[in-house]
């Protein structure tokens, strides 16, 4: 047994793995814990830029079966194995949004909830937008939303962004001087 433990696969997933940790504490007693092994995810930050209209961030409205509503989110989606973070970050914004970047900018990275998975958190920004029309997955439902650069991060203040990677991404974007100012 290492420091960081045993691990043993309890679910083989679509998207994510969970396993089982057996590891000892400082006083020596072993803990199990299940955990949420995730092969990394892109978060994406859409700024549409129109002659004689102020930037504008391309959100979507996202159905989520696990709460049962919509929510207000950035683009986002799962990395394929092997696959680039941008290059994920570019597929994703298509098939979300239905626009196509020019020129993708990281803006960082973190980890969504390290105390139940692994999963790493790129997320990016992504300008000179072309519409090229989306390319939904299956149980996809997603609707596409405009709002204003300059107070997306209102959208925070007021409780109508409650995800958190959009939350973070937004922060990075705006520490970043993309939005504008409010």
């Amino acid at each position: 047994m290492t420091d960081f433990g045993e691990r043993s696969l309890i679910h083989r997933g679509k998207k994510f793995d969970i396993e089982m940790v057996r590891y000892q504490t400082a006083g020596g007693r072993t803990i199990e814990r299940e955990m949420v092994r995730h092969p990394g995810a892109v978060c994406i930050l859409p700024i549409l830029e129109e002659k004689g209209v102020a930037p504008r961030v391309v959100f979507i409205r996202n159905r989520r079966f696990t709460l049962g509503r919509e929510l207000l989110e950035l683009p986002a989606g799962t990395l394929e194995a092997g696959e680039d973070p941008a290059v994920c970050a570019g597929r994703e914004l298509i098939e979300e949004t239905g626009y196509r970047a020019a020129t993708i900018i990281p803006l960082g990275s973190f980890f969504t909830t390290p105390g139940m998975t692994d999963e790493r958190m790129h997320a990016f920004a992504a300008t000179g937008l072309t519409h090229v029309g989306q390319r939904l997955e299956e149980d996809e439902r997603i609707r596409v939303e405009l709002a204003p650069g300059a107070g997306a991060m209102a959208l925070i203040d007021r409780g109508e962004l409650q995800d958190a990677k959009s939350m973070v991404t937004l922060v990075l974007g705006q520490r970043k001087g993309l939005l504008g100012s409010p």
